[in-house]
């Protein structure tokens, strides 16, 4: 027997990707875009008060390249709160603008690939605590990609005993932690919940350390063997001012 994983989940995460109709958006009147405008800075205002009163989190980010314009980053106590969260927006004028590209779906997520005992010690529990139920930092740059673990012939990971896939992270959370102060990372678990298995979020004030750092790991024995990718999004964060700045565009 390979030796089962456990995990710890906090908070449920929805990543949601949005493109801007542009052309649809100027046959609008001034009045009109601002009405609308008006309408979701109040919705947006009070997705930053759950980032202030800690009952979840909230970031806003322009998405470079044609995947999409914007994501959407909400996290929320439970699938309820998450969903309710979602319809917001959906019901928004603004949304009937802002067409869908992607999403995923995925809850907050630790592994016990660390001795699981050292979990149950106070001080070590606030630390998981924190972790678990992330505010999302005030860092310039999100990257966003979803990942698996290969079960191909020959490369299945989760044929392989349990001591030696802990060894496997061990060496590849190593890399990260030389990261430590450049480069957050949020773990998203997503077996059971979207297409992959993991969506990795990563935060950082100098992009390039997204390039270094997942170039370093591609190199570790538990990704060169087993990981798979998905599609990488890059992007940068904005302030509710800066989305509003962004709509006003030429008729002409």
């Amino acid at each position: 027997m390979s030796g089962k994983m456990v995990t710890l989940e906090g908070w449920y995460i929805l990543h949601d990707f949005r493109r801007f109709d542009q052309a649809q958006w100027r046959q609008l009147s001034d009045a009109a875009q601002e009405e609308i405008q008006s309408e979701f800075s109040e919705i947006l205002e009070s997705f930053e008060r759950v980032n202030s009163n800690r009952s979840g989190a909230f970031g806003l980010y322009q998405i470079l390249g044609h995947q999409a314009d914007y994501l959407f980053l909400n996290l929320r106590t439970d699938l309820h709160e998450l969903s309710k969260t979602e319809q917001r927006l959906q019901k928004s004028r603004l949304f009937d603008f802002l067409v869908p590209t992607y999403s995923y779906v995925s809850v907050v997520e630790l592994s016990n690939y660390v001795s699981s005992e050292s979990a149950t010690s106070p001080e070590v529990q606030a630390l998981l605590d924190a972790r678990l139920k992330p505010a999302l930092p005030d860092l310039k740059h999100v990257c966003f990609y979803p990942m698996s673990k290969s079960r191909a012939v020959g490369a299945n990971w989760y044929l392989e005993p349990l001591e030696e896939r802990r060894r496997m992270m061990k060496e590849h959370g190593s890399i990260g932690r030389t990261y430590a102060g450049k480069v957050l990372q949020m773990i998203g678990g997503s077996i059971g919940f979207d297409d992959w298995e993991w969506g990795v979020t990563l935060f950082s004030d100098d992009p390039l350390h997204f390039k270094h750092l997942v170039t370093e790991m591609r190199f570790d024995e538990a990704s060169a063997r087993f990981a798979e990718f998905g599609t990488f999004y890059l992007g940068n964060r904005i302030s509710l001012a800066d989305l509003n700045a962004g709509f006003k565009i030429s008729k002409v």
